[in-house]
């Protein structure tokens, strides 16, 4: 009996120092990412002349491919410009399937059209919602010569709420692209 009285007592006196710090619950975090403010460059290329955000690197693969790479974001812009030589349908379907590919993993790929009559720039931009391997696909054209697509791509798993962020800004900078692009 006298052990069951000790071991009381120690455990008591147990409990009681370990109930001394009032417990305080944490605030609920929320993510804060902070990307540099766009600052633009005039690019110009044999067929055409755009805005870039001074965060990218460019690096042109041949005559008609570019990569816009974006090092501290882990992604790329891939571009690439085709003459249209009567086959404007052809080049709009085959971009169309690509941004359809996607829809596989995505959750959803939700259409924005963009048209710039003044300067001549038809287009489409697709923002691609979910685990898919591209967040954001593009097409501009000016129906007759030119047509540019253009693919984003991240170097890492597609994580959709992981990536959200980071694809938002690059999407914006997509449309800077498009509304930026003249041709040459």
């Amino acid at each position: 009996m006298r052990i069951k009285s000790i071991l009381f007592v120690l455990f008591s006196m147990l409990i009681f120092e370990s109930c001394q710090e009032e417990v305080i619950p944490k605030p609920k975090a929320k993510l804060r990412l902070e990307y540099p403010i766009t600052d633009y460059s005039v690019i110009e290329t044999d067929h055409f002349k755009f805005l870039k955000n001074q965060i990218s690197i460019l690096k042109k693969q041949d005559g008609n491919a570019m990569t816009l790479d974006y090092p501290t974001m882990k992604g790329s812009l891939f571009i690439t410009y085709k003459d249209v030589n009567n086959d404007i349908g052809k080049l709009l379907t085959d971009a169309q399937r690509l941004s359809i590919e996607h829809s596989a993993k995505a959750d959803g790929i939700l259409p924005h059209p963009f048209v710039n009559e003044k300067d001549n720039v038809y287009g489409m931009f697709f923002e691609v919602v979910g685990d898919a391997a591209s967040q954001a696909q593009f097409y501009v054209t000016d129906s007759t010569e030119h047509f540019v697509t253009g693919s984003l791509y991240f170097y890492t798993k597609p994580n959709y709420d992981s990536i959200y962020p980071a694809a938002s800004y690059l999407q914006d900078d997509i449309k800077k692209f498009m509304e930026s692009i003249r041709w040459e």
